[in-house]
């Protein structure tokens, strides 16, 4: 399976923010949108970084409050891990689990095309065995 597939199943929405916006603005950003993190980008295409609630938890435990008003670009990861959508599924799994990482930008001709998390590559797994598992119930009750 590609990242292709699921991308068709969840969508291809990207939320991106500005590296000069605050830490504060990508809290409610976070919050609205109901997302763990947001690709940051000057132009919403290229990708700048990438910034989490786990980057802000951080901050926040290292530099107090203040860093709500500091730009995101100040706490964002800036070595964004990617992928593209010819990618296989199980590869994106792996890297993520030994990255450590739970949010992927999908890059399709240089741009930002959509984003991949942990949740949807688990989700998509346990739909593939889901169906595995019917066509072997199906098979052994023939």
């Amino acid at each position: 399976m590609k990242i292709s597939d699921v991308v068709k199943s969840k969508g291809s929405d990207v939320v991106t923010m500005r590296p000069d916006a605050t830490v504060g603005e990508l809290l409610t950003l976070l919050a609205d949108h109901n997302i763990g993190a947001v690709v940051v980008s000057d132009d919403g295409t290229s990708v700048s970084g990438i910034v989490s609630e786990r980057d802000v938890v951080r901050h926040l435990g290292r530099s107090g409050a203040g860093v709500l008003q500091e730009p995101v670009s100040t706490i964002m990861t800036v070595e964004v891990h990617t992928c593209s959508f010819g990618d296989e599924i199980e590869d994106l799994a792996g890297s993520m689990t030994e990255r450590r990482i739970r949010h992927v930008p999908v890059i399709e001709d240089g741009r930002l095309a959509a984003i991949v998390t942990i949740g949807d590559v688990v989700k998509h797994r346990i739909s593939q065995l889901q169906d595995e598992r019917d066509h072997l119930v199906g098979y052994i009750n023939q």
